[in-house]
């Protein structure tokens, strides 16, 4: 018998898909590298969709299934605070979102934006992987 997904959500038992958002091709670099290949034991392999622009991104999670979105709360023009506001006020049952703040005083932010959870930069391989592990967790169970 095969256990069912949460709607929205599209994993198999191999992978999972996660949209990273950032107009910095060294930070999206630097979180796929952190969070590598599997964010945590028991957890599917992490496929990764990767977006510079906010059009793009919001195509993106309109189109397609994630079970995360990890925003860049630095990207120019429109940061990932604001594109996380958006697409949880314009998206019918948004992903749970990680935003990437500048300091950690910028969690207050990250509230405002609905983000379900913040790391800071620098970034901490650690904490950013246990965060997007976390959140996985919860969407996967």
């Amino acid at each position: 018998m095969t256990t069912p997904q949460p709607t929205g959500v599209q994993t198999s038992r191999e992978h999972v898909d996660l949209l990273l958002y950032s107009d910095d091709s060294h930070t999206r670099a630097a979180v796929i590298e952190a969070v590598g290949r599997r964010a945590g034991k028991g957890l599917p392999l992490v496929r990764w969709t990767e977006s510079a622009t906010q059009a793009g991104a919001v195509e993106k999670v309109e189109n397609n299934d994630f079970a995360l979105l990890v925003l860049d709360g630095e990207t120019a023009k429109v940061g990932g605070m604001a594109l996380a506001r958006q697409l949880k006020n314009e998206v019918y049952d948004c992903p749970p979102v990680l935003i990437l703040t500048g300091r950690p005083q910028d969690q207050w932010l990250a509230t405002w934006a609905d983000a379900d959870a913040v790391a800071p930069f620098p970034l901490d391989p650690m904490e950013l992987q246990e965060a997007v592990a976390g959140l996985l967790r919860a969407q996967l169970a």
